[in-house]
């Protein structure tokens, strides 16, 4: 989902119907406000959540919002499912449906979700080159080896896809419980490399995005707006 960059005369135009020459007679006229100031400049550059107000007509009020969200086993990363129940139908607010997923967990997985409708701030957060850590909790069918903290290390090479993963960090918790640290979300990536010691993940649980930590007091499936300090915590990188 992107973010709407539009030019302000271009905005007024589509959204009052009129010409840009018309648009101009309303900024020189100073009947627009745009964030609580008066608009002088067609070139000035609007986005989702800039506030546009027209002879005193709020064309566009629309707050960002973020939303972290404990997710339950069972329940699919998705806006629609035909056959699962989805995030969004966990949510109970009115702009649910405005909200995109940011970082997917798949059906099996469980904890940190974050949703938004501030496409930059979600970009900008799963970007690779940002390297923003992920620390999951992973339970096993079968005991580990200290082997597998070297081998997550050094990274391994995926053959259909022809990448090699970037390093990741494994800590041995118990012998079958292990957290594991990954700057990059590749397809089932988890998963995948503890098959290679052919090792099945019966359980797998985002603790944390960043610095944000999953709030303890959301039970599965309870959400929660993401508050300043938050926001904060993830600042260095968005």
């Amino acid at each position: 989902m992107e973010s709407k960059r539009i030019r302000l005369d271009r905005y007024l135009s589509a959204q009052l119907g009129i010409n840009k020459k018309d648009v101009r007679l309303l900024l020189a006229q100073k009947r627009v406000l745009v964030d609580g100031e008066i608009a002088n400049d067609i070139q000035w550059v609007i986005d989702d959540f800039t506030h546009v107000v027209c002879d005193g007509r709020e064309l566009q009020n629309k707050s960002p919002s973020y939303v972290m969200m404990n997710k339950p086993v069972g329940v699919v990363s998705a806006t629609k499912d035909d056959q699962h129940k989805t995030v969004i139908d966990l949510l109970d607010r009115a702009d649910k449906h405005d909200l995109h997923i940011v970082g997917r967990l798949d059906l099996n997985s469980s904890g940190l979700l974050l949703l938004t409708n501030d496409s930059r701030w979600s970009r900008r957060l799963m970007s690779p080159e940002h390297k923003v850590p992920k620390l999951y909790r992973v339970t096993l069918e079968n005991p580990m080896s200290e082997e597998y903290i070297s081998a997550f290390a050094e990274g391994m090479y995926f053959p259909f896809e022809d990448i090699t993963t970037l390093p990741a960090e494994l800590k041995i918790i118990s012998d079958h419980v292990a957290e594991v640290s990954l700057v990059e979300g590749r397809y089932h990536q988890i998963k995948r490399m503890f098959g290679r010691f052919r090792n099945p993940v019966v359980g797998l649980h985002r603790v944390s995005i960043g610095g944000l930590v999953l709030d303890e007091a959301l039970m599965p499936g309870e959400s929660r707006d993401l508050n300043i300090e938050d926001l904060e915590v993830l600042r260095c990188h968005v």
